[in-house]
């Protein structure tokens, strides 16, 4: 064997920080949670094998977590295209005003804002105005908040990604489709729409897997109530391992969350040929 040379020493040390931070932190969590979902296992107290048990018991017959189920898919339902609509809304205004840079400082700041004042400064808002609390204390509306809040705390993102898109429009392109008439809804629908189309998929994407992992809204606004009705799938989880101290089942909820997400991201992925075009 040949003895190593100076710079494949230096390679390795390079690399051997972020192998161990890889190994440490990512892949060890995610066996002990492959194996923690398998199992009853109590933060203190004896561990016991029961295979499928905790899947079984989350999808059958744990109603908070159905519950927490379908807020999460109301939310997501909710949030995201209302998210999508307001920042391309936004992005095709901006572009056509002279203060695009300002539009887009101010849009942005929520988004960049820590996530727990926002919802601090929105239950504050919620309480300070007549009649206000009630909408956090209805289960009829109280999701509705959290909607509320979590698209003025997210749509700066996406609307950066569309501004930026709609910018690199190819003017040919746009000037060859005036030539031929296309105005109007038209030209968006027929022109701009599949010109900005990857980027439409990007964020689509990305904010539908952080609407299926919401947690710090509701849970900062309502605590998952009243009731369970702003219980997200999170929630649960975070419920499960630290509030009832069961670490499997814990495991077992983050893991069928990871499924949920993982599935709708291959849908995605797959429905994107349809309908995203990539410039040659």
């Amino acid at each position: 064997m040949k003895p190593r040379t100076t710079e494949q020493w230096s390679a390795l040390g390079f690399v051997t920080p972020s192998v161990l931070g890889l190994g440490l932190f990512t892949l060890f969590p995610v066996g002990m949670a492959v194996v923690m979902s398998f199992f009853q296992w109590p933060m203190l107290g004896t561990r016991e094998f029961v295979g499928l048990d905790n899947f079984r018991y989350l999808l059958g017959e744990d109603p908070d977590f159905l519950s927490a189920l379908r807020n999460t898919f109301v939310f997501t339902g909710l949030y995201v295209p209302l998210n999508i609509l307001l920042a391309l809304g936004l992005a095709f205004w901006i572009h056509r005003s002279r203060w695009a840079n300002l539009w887009r400082v101010l849009f942005f700041v929520p988004a960049i804002t820590p996530m727990v004042a926002n919802a601090v400064i929105w239950k504050l808002l919620f309480q300070a105005l007549g009649g206000a609390p009630n909408v956090l204390a209805d289960g009829r509306t109280a999701l509705l908040a959290v909607v509320a809040m979590s698209v003025w705390q997210g749509f700066g993102y996406n609307m950066i990604v569309f501004s930026a898109a709609v910018n690199e429009m190819s003017p040919s392109v746009l000037e060859a489709a005036s030539l031929d008439g296309a105005t109007g809804l038209r030209r968006l629908v027929s022109v701009q729409l599949p010109l900005i189309s990857p980027a439409l998929f990007f964020a689509a994407t990305m904010t539908m897997i952080n609407a299926l992992q919401v947690f710090t809204q509701p849970y900062i606004l309502t605590a998952g109530g009243p009731g369970n009705a702003t219980e997200t799938l999170v929630m649960n989880v975070y419920q499960a391992g630290f509030e009832s101290r069961d670490l499997g089942l814990a495991a077992a909820g983050a893991w069928l969350l990871f499924a949920i997400i993982l599935g709708v991201t291959a849908v995605q992925f797959v429905g994107q040929k349809r309908w995203v075009h990539y410039e040659s």
